[in-house]
């Protein structure tokens, strides 16, 4: 928190404006949109309550199949089944560790050819780097299949020049606690498609009727965000462009003391169109170069009270998404057997950054 929260905060109590409505929901929804430079935007109680909203819009129910990135959170995934649809997962390419638009090309036809109704394509910004969307766009646009961008872990990062989250028909955001920026919970829904982000709003306030009594022809949810995390929202966007800067700090101290080192590797953003926002710094071990495996890593940093944790295991991987259609080239199992996530707070000292760096290096000295 930097301080202008709490303001924010008063003036929804100020206002007596606690319940999901009042000012300060209408103004963060105005701020984010104004930031990304999409259209229309609905603030939500969590990213995951967004996808979940997205999917409905776009039209999926029971039968009906989404293909998702498999190299994600269950968040991405979850809201699928929720549904009824079945996910279909695709593997990650080897420069941004997001979905390979080679297997993406390859799971459409596929399911086509099975005579399988593909409804949607769930594309995750994986750490804050960009997903080859230009690729996955044309490919997408090539079958008539909507894309939702799952960008909870990168608000700030850009794609040839655009915000994530404003290619597909549909844009999701969280600000869960450990995001960067957070409302404590939080996240949102946007689209250039007015339509869209007006039935979100709707759905996500129990889909009640316009009549003066309590009346509903839809299934509806509650979904919207308070008044009073709003406010948290707006005091946290006023230094998104601070927190992009420090996560990308921590990045590059990492890269500057680390990657010169044998067996360790930092994914890089591929070329100019792409920037990072960050959120997590990683690395990859390979352990016949470093002499040290992902897993002795983690532990020696935990004996040091310093919190590290593997990249995420892949959906296919997952005991509750086993059975689902996969299809894999390998890339997000070796991810997942020699990746770390690194300490990477927006609020890490040079101290802290130097009392990391000098652990890392002692595991790797003994």
């Amino acid at each position: 928190m930097e301080g202008a929260e709490i303001e924010y905060v008063k003036r929804a109590f100020d206002h007596n404006y606690i319940a999901p409505v009042g000012p300060n929901v209408d103004e963060f929804e105005e701020v984010i949109s104004a930031y990304t430079g999409v259209k229309y935007t609905a603030v939500l109680s969590s990213g995951t309550a967004g996808i979940h909203l997205g999917l409905i819009i776009l039209g999926v129910e029971r039968g009906d199949e989404v293909i998702v990135s498999s190299f994600t959170f269950s968040a991405s995934v979850n809201p699928i089944v929720y549904l009824g649809a079945t996910p279909v997962l695709v593997d990650s390419e080897p420069g941004t560790w997001n979905m390979d638009p080679v297997l993406l090309e390859e799971a459409i036809r596929e399911r086509r050819r099975l005579g399988k109704k593909v409804k949607a394509i769930v594309i995750v910004h994986l750490y804050g780097m960009p997903a080859n969307m230009s690729e996955i766009i044309r490919i997408a646009s090539e079958y008539g299949i909507p894309v939702i961008e799952d960008a909870a872990e990168a608000l700030g990062s850009r794609y040839d020049g655009k915000h994530l989250g404003s290619f597909g028909k549909i844009g999701i955001l969280s600000f869960n606690g450990n995001k960067i920026i957070t409302t404590s919970n939080g996240g949102a829904l946007f689209s250039d498609n007015k339509e869209h982000v007006q039935k979100a709003r709707f759905l996500a306030t129990q889909a009640r009727d316009q009549a003066p009594h309590y009346q509903h022809s839809h299934i509806g949810y509650n979904y919207r965000m308070s008044n009073v995390l709003a406010g948290i929202g707006l005091g946290q966007m006023e230094v998104i462009d601070l927190r992009v800067e420090q996560r990308r700090a921590n990045f590059k101290f990492y890269k500057e003391n680390l990657g010169l080192m044998d067996g360790l590797r930092f994914v890089e953003e591929p070329d100019e169109r792409y920037f990072s926002n960050r959120w997590l710094t990683t690395i990859l071990i390979d352990p016949d170069k470093a002499g040290k495996t992902r897993e002795e890593l983690y532990l020696a940093l935990e004996d040091e009270n310093i919190e590290s944790r593997p990249l995420w295991k892949p959906m296919h991987q997952q005991p509750v998404f086993s059975s689902c259609p996969a299809f894999l080239n390998g890339i997000s199992d070796a991810l997942f057997a020699k990746g770390l996530c690194l300490p990477s707070g927006s609020n890490m000292s040079d101290t802290d950054r130097q009392f990391v760096l000098d652990s890392i290096i002692a595991v790797f000295d003994k």
